[in-house]
């Protein structure tokens, strides 16, 4: 290997050698949970989210980065799937919850999910879209229940973190995969939830964090660390939401769930009320970080629909 190789070379010298695979389903147990928590998917997971957590640490949405072909390619990508809501209107039915347009407009990404992902990679990557792909679908929602939760925004993490090792996202990518594409992904599922009416994925009602999402909330904790003026309280303070929305992630999710749900915010976002008491940023963060664990990553509900390949692999952690 070259002297001056680069973590990015190295990823994709390992990718080069890599059979991919469609990823599948491992964990069909309760017990089956220690081989994901020992697993290199666990570790790599793991790590990509909490390097993403570090890269935007004080940072504002709106600041200077750069923004690569890639991230302009995946931002074309979640545009589309923008479109095909437009052109999948909700249809009359009795229920309220749960349009069944939802289906119609799953399947076009299900048939299209691999073309999608082939826009995205590098050239001597192609072979890699298949197993990709997958985690594009799954990041979506249901099509059976009509519903979203932390583990689909998780497939959409898992995909991106495959991007990163088949080296079609970069070291410097960091700041625009928070900031532009997934954003813009938080973009395209709210606007799912309003238009089909979705339902909570496995929600634990006002005890869960929020209905559908987590990172936002860690990720925007950490562009708040070392703030001169905004604490944890302000949040609360429709004024400051409205003020600072476009800046910081974590008051466009507050802002989504005020335009949501009606009555005391106390009441409907119990955890994010007590959030809100933490004296500094830095503490939210690591406390959101250790819930998301605990809540997300080691439920079985949710870990059982997660589907491993060779990029993020069952095989246990090499020592």
């Amino acid at each position: 290997m070259s002297e001056r190789s680069t973590p990015e070379d190295e990823a994709s010298d390992a990718a080069a050698g890599l059979t991919f695979v469609v990823p599948k389903k491992e964990i069909s147990m309760v017990p089956d949970m220690g081989k994901w928590k020992r697993s290199q998917a666990y570790a790599d997971y793991m790590g990509f989210i909490l390097t993403l957590n570090e890269g935007v640490k004080g940072k504002k949405v709106t600041c200077e980065y750069k923004v690569s072909e890639t991230v302009e390619k995946l931002v074309d990508v979640l545009a589309t799937m923008d479109r095909w809501i437009d052109e999948t209107p909700p249809v009359d039915q009795p229920s309220r919850f749960g349009n069944k347009a939802y289906r119609t407009w799953f399947s076009k990404l299900d048939q299209e999910a691999e073309a999608l992902v082939s826009s995205v990679l590098p050239a001597d990557r192609m072979a890699a879209a298949p197993e990709i792909a997958v985690y594009l679908r799954e990041s979506v929602g249901n099509p059976i229940r009509i519903d979203y939760g932390t583990g689909h925004e998780a497939a959409f993490a898992a995909f991106l973190c495959c991007l990163c090792k088949v080296g079609a996202l970069r070291v410097d990518d960091q700041l625009a995969i928070v900031f532009t594409v997934f954003k813009k992904y938080l973009s395209v599922m709210r606007k799912l939830q309003r238009t089909y009416r979705m339902e909570p994925a496995g929600s634990q009602g006002v005890w869960g964090l929020d209905d559908f999402q987590f990172l936002p909330f860690i990720w925007g904790s950490s562009q708040f660390v070392d703030h001169p003026t905004l604490e944890p309280r302000h949040f609360i303070d429709e004024r400051v939401v409205n003020e600072h929305h476009q800046d910081y992630m974590f008051l466009e999710c507050i802002k989504f769930i005020n335009e949501m749900k009606t009555g005391p915010f106390a009441e409907h976002s119990n955890q994010l009320w007590n959030i809100s008491a933490v004296p500094s940023w830095s503490k939210v963060n690591q406390g959101l970080i250790r819930m998301y664990k605990a809540e997300c990553l080691e439920k079985f509900p949710v870990i059982q629909h997660f589907k491993f390949g060779s990029l993020l692999s069952i095989q246990p952690v090499q020592p």
